[in-house]
């Protein structure tokens, strides 16, 4: 840990055991330089850690301050269990959130998009234009069906850091998270098949399972520490569980991260019923907090954990690449990779290699975690402020969605009608739903740097919800 994360870490146990209390004055950077015996440059970097976790405040001429306390929002409840496993439907719901495109007029609360706009990108672009010029014209030759070498070697470096020790021989590079999830889930399903998921959970891989003709058995999820181990293995003493599908770092919805214990916990369940755990880490490396969590496929001691992940997070959507770490299936899901889409494109592979290898990467996550979580509390203050009182709302640990529960007479899908004709939307809850649960739920995207324009969005969002609620419990 570098000398200004150590001075920040100190100044942030001072804070939460109460010895600086909301809207009192810290320590000057001379006192704090002087106590420690760091540089005046070290206690500003980390007054600028404590600024970005939203705990300390600089004020012109007067130095830093513990930030004002403000009253945050009831958590969202935890799920309830479905009593069997369902069948899938709302795809027309999803089909209409994906298929709108990105554009100015629009503002798009709804999809699962990062900010591409970070100068923390230009080396990747570089890379992109310099692959372009070779006369030789590698990025436009088939790569193996496993993916670029010099990429998968990069990979696994960075996988050390969510506690995963792998050869590049074991990674498997695939068109996005979306299909490493779907090669991981057709290797080891037949039809009919059950898939133990999270709920809420990820309305694309609950399309993937709905096109394949399996079916979802929702469990009970916790919005801080996430899927219910109890309720999970009364499941798996009923039903003939095939799979244990998750996303337990940055959740998509919840923003949670499951606590280490559990994960190991969950992999023993998973080897005592001997089922497999697909397991996505597409948000992992933007947890706020460093290190980042370990992945689940950490404590996996016989290869039953199939690790899925990706670059459009993190980097850019467009790229299109993303990996499996498939385990004791690695024959299968690369049978499904290649009857499914063959080789992924190359020419985005050897740039993120070279962006990654340059050290350009872990820069940019730096970069877009502290931008993500200033957008994450300026985003609850807006619905906090313009959304009922009654509005419960979860408290993302990494990532950019944001999920608002409202009283269950509100209705999600008319709200997003109302509200796509004046240019902006959301992604409604039911489509987190196997059972079309959630409807008076609503998921919100915050990457983006706080604006006015991102602002009206909310309020109208918000303002639109108030009175939405309002006449539902009128009728």
């Amino acid at each position: 840990m570098t000398l200004y994360a150590e001075l920040a870490h100190v100044l942030r146990e001072r804070i939460e055991q109460g010895l600086y209390r909301p809207g009192d004055r810290l320590p000057s950077v001379r006192a704090l330089s002087a106590e420690h015996g760091v540089s005046l440059s070290t206690v500003q970097q980390a007054y600028r850690v404590l600024e970005d976790d939203g705990l300390a405040e600089p004020r012109p001429k007067s130095g830093y301050f513990v930030t004002a306390s403000r009253s945050l929002p009831s958590l969202p409840s935890i799920s309830k269990a479905t009593q069997r496993p369902v069948d899938i439907s709302q795809w027309d719901q999803v089909v209409e959130l994906v298929r709108q495109p990105p554009g100015k007029q629009v503002v798009q609360l709804g999809r699962g998009l990062p900010d591409i706009s970070s100068p923390t990108l230009k080396p990747l672009l570089r890379s992109l234009a310099r692959l372009s010029r070779r006369q030789d014209m590698p990025g436009l030759y088939y790569d193996t069906l496993y993916g670029t070498e010099a990429l998968r070697e990069q990979i696994a470096r960075l996988m050390v850091d969510a506690g995963c020790r792998v050869s590049p021989e074991e990674i498997l590079i695939t068109a996005g998270c979306h299909e490493a999830l779907s090669c991981s889930v057709r290797a080891i399903c037949q039809p009919g098949d059950i898939v133990a998921v999270d709920s809420p959970s990820f309305y694309g891989s609950m399309q993937t399972l709905q096109g394949l003709g399996l079916k979802a058995l929702e469990i009970p999820t916790d919005p801080l520490t996430g899927i219910s181990l109890e309720a999970l293995e009364l499941a798996l003493e009923q039903w003939p569980i095939k799979v244990i599908q998750l996303n337990p770092n940055c959740n998509n919805p919840f923003g949670y991260i499951m606590p280490e214990p559990r994960k190991r916990e969950l992999v023993s369940l998973a080897q005592r019923y001997d089922v497999a755990i697909i397991e996505d880490d597409v948000y992992g490396d933007l947890a706020y907090d460093y290190p980042r969590p370990k992945a689940i496929k950490a404590f996996d001691q016989d290869g039953r954990v199939l690790m899925c992940s990706s670059f459009s997070k993190t980097l850019a959507p467009g790229l299109r690449v993303g990996w499996v770490v498939p385990g004791r299936y690695q024959e299968q899901v690369t049978h499904m990779k290649y009857i499914g889409s063959g080789c992924t494109a190359t020419q985005p592979q050897l740039a993120i290699a070279d962006f990654v290898s340059a050290g350009h990467y872990e820069p940019h996550l730096r970069r877009m975690r502290a931008q993500y979580q200033r957008s994450r509390d300026e985003m609850t203050e807006w619905v906090r402020r313009y959304f009922p009182a009654s509005a419960r709302v979860t408290r993302p640990k990494g990532g950019f969605m944001l999920w608002i529960e409202l009283p269950e007479p509100f209705d999600s899908v008319a709200l997003n009608e109302e509200i796509k004709a004046k240019g902006v939307h959301i992604a409604v809850g039911n489509i987190f739903s196997a059972a079309g649960k959630y409807r008076n739920c609503l998921r919100l995207n915050y990457a983006a740097k706080p604006s006015a324009q991102l602002e009206a969005a909310v309020k109208l969002v918000g303002e639109t919800a108030c009175r939405l609620l309002a006449e539902a419990q009128v009728g």
